[in-house]
């Protein structure tokens, strides 16, 4: 049974650290997964890496499904690195979890091989595309201590920063 997970909200120090790599799958890395997939879905977004739940380690999951009626494709990756990005570019305007109701214009690789540890213990390899590349690129940023907002100008990243610091004072208040 998994349990949703609180969401860390930008400026958090955790957020900005690279995170450890898994030496192995364990049971308490099986939860994490299955509790960032609950707490993705539940927010809704379509990624979540463990640094956003306060856990500093090289995991993250997504599913870039968009369609309601379609089957979900939950995926977790455990130590993922890019092997391949192509020439060529997509934006997105990119949102995250981790600053809530603000989004951009990211300009980063159309395609992206991955490799990673699965929960099943075996090293998986696989080319994603669109928004599942960009997806896959955001949340492995997170891993390396990096918001989509350190893709932008100072001054956008500056004044969002501003608007995240008002709303968790607020949040605070509540």
């Amino acid at each position: 049974m998994s349990s949703l997970r609180s969401i860390l909200i930008h400026p958090d120090p955790r957020l900005k650290k690279v995170c450890d790599p898994v030496a192995r799958i364990t049971p308490d890395i099986e939860t994490l997964a299955a509790d960032m997939l609950a707490t993705m879905y539940d927010a809704p977004g379509v990624g979540l890496a463990a640094p956003q739940v306060g856990v500093l380690v090289r995991v993250f999951v997504m599913d870039a499904t968009r369609d309601p009626d379609a089957e979900r494709r939950p995926t977790v990756l455990v130590n993922p690195e890019v092997v391949w990005t192509s020439e060529a570019l997509n934006t997105y305007e990119e949102g995250c979890l981790s600053v809530p109701e603000h989004y951009a214009e990211v300009t980063r690789p159309k395609q992206v091989r991955l490799r990673w540890l699965g929960l099943d213990g075996r090293i998986h390899e696989q080319e994603f595309d669109d928004l599942w590349a960009t997806c896959a690129q955001h949340e492995l940023d997170h891993l390396d201590g990096i918001l989509f907002l350190d893709h932008l100008s100072a001054i956008k990243r500056q004044m969002i920063t501003r608007k995240m610091v008002k709303l968790k004072r607020e949040k605070a208040r509540a």
